[in-house]
């Protein structure tokens, strides 16, 4: 289960940025590709496991968003949704160019 140790590097990485306010953190939203491989119910229970084990934590929230996958087309030279993992434009030619959906990143960080 690799969601617990992305769990913990956002606690490194929100330690580092923030340090002792880490503390005042409310809720934090991290926003996920659907390339990223990340599946939202199990980082969520992995969020889950990590504060009950870090019980200063225990008041914190955490939301995913997830984001849809964007490529762009060469040929039209226009970003298009993909589909069912179908890397192709409506112009019918087939793209490798992805502009969203493999990310994995903090987007929001609410303080108390």
């Amino acid at each position: 289960m690799h969601e617990l140790s992305i769990v913990k590097d956002i606690f490194d990485t929100l330690g580092s940025h923030y340090g002792s306010r880490v503390d005042d953190i409310q809720k934090i939203q991290v926003t996920a590709g659907l390339l990223s491989n990340v599946q939202p119910v199990l980082i969520q229970n992995a969020f889950d496991a990590f504060i009950i084990e870090n019980a200063h934590y225990r008041d914190m929230e955490m939301e995913v968003v997830v984001n849809d996958i964007i490529a762009f087309c060469e040929s039209c030279q226009k970003n298009f949704p993909v589909h069912f993992h179908r890397f192709v434009c409506d112009c019918g030619q087939p793209s490798n160019t992805i502009v969203q959906g493999n990310e994995l990143y903090i987007s929001k960080v609410i303080f108390k």
